[in-house]
């Protein structure tokens, strides 16, 4: 059993939505770094193409640039047309392009809630459909096709801030996951939530910035997760290591839903 091809993404064809930041370009860097083609999404057409020529010429695979605004369902057809226009097959999908809102909740917006729902659960429930045929012709027995969800910590424990619509979305993202895995994977098709926890991001940018001791203290490992956490866990959930993990959602957070949440946050 060689390691080396246990563990292979070289030549796959990926797309990650929410690619050009955060956790999502953690994951673009582990596979472009392992040889995958990697197609990156995100609204910034011009983060976006810095990005993908960033990370190209770092290689050894290859990074490119779709800008879309995965809010309109219109934009996720075009995503999904762009690769098969492009490559006629898909070996993974990423949908990691998310949204998030705090707000006490007698002001918390009905539109905010709306938005928050739309984009990380209805969305990716779309463009995961719109992607299947790709992903089929990608998927073999042996090598089946697959579908990332990132999902959150904060939809398997009560978060400390008032998340309300984030946390309800990622819950409901872990179990649709779950469902698509029980009916969909005799496609050759395997499903899985990876549920990361505190990371160095944008979205974690301000709440590292005002409580970074705090929330370092409630991770038993004693630090934030570093991008070859996030990246290792979606190769191997891409590679034939794990080709028979399906419907799981794996918690890459140092241990914190492991134990109680005692911070004040």
């Amino acid at each position: 059993m060689d390691l080396n091809s246990l563990f292979n993404v070289k030549d796959k064809i990926v797309l990650i939505t929410g690619g050009s930041r955060g956790i999502g370009l953690m994951i673009a860097t582990g596979f472009i770094a392992n040889g995958a083609k990697v197609y990156i999404s995100s609204r910034s057409k011009d983060t976006c193409d810095k990005v993908a020529k960033e990370l190209s010429d770092k290689g050894p695979g290859k990074a490119v640039s779709i800008p879309v605004d995965l809010q309109h369902l219109n934009e996720v057809k075009r995503l999904a047309n762009e690769i098969k226009e492009r490559e006629g097959k898909l070996h993974v999908l990423v949908n990691n392009a998310g949204g998030n809102w705090s707000a006490p909740i007698a002001s918390y917006p009905d539109a905010a809630f709306e938005k928050i729902m739309n984009l990380n659960v209805k969305r990716i429930f779309s463009l995961t459909q719109a992607c299947l045929p790709l992903l089929e012709k990608a998927a073999s027995p042996k090598d089946p096709a697959r579908v990332i969800n990132i999902g959150s910590i904060s939809g398997l424990t009560t978060p400390m801030s008032e998340t309300y619509a984030y946390s309800t979305s990622k819950a409901a993202l872990h179990h649709l996951t779950r469902v698509m895995a029980g009916k969909l994977s005799n496609r050759q098709i395997t499903f899985n939530n990876i549920a990361p926890g505190p990371y160095q991001s944008k979205m974690m940018a301000q709440t590292l910035k005002d409580h970074g001791d705090l929330i370092i203290a409630d991770v038993p490992l004693g630090r934030i997760g570093a991008a070859e956490d996030i990246a290792g866990t979606a190769i191997y959930l891409s590679s034939k290591a794990g080709a028979f993990t399906n419907g799981a959602t794996i918690t890459v957070d140092g241990g914190i839903t492991s134990r109680p949440i005692n911070s004040k946050i």
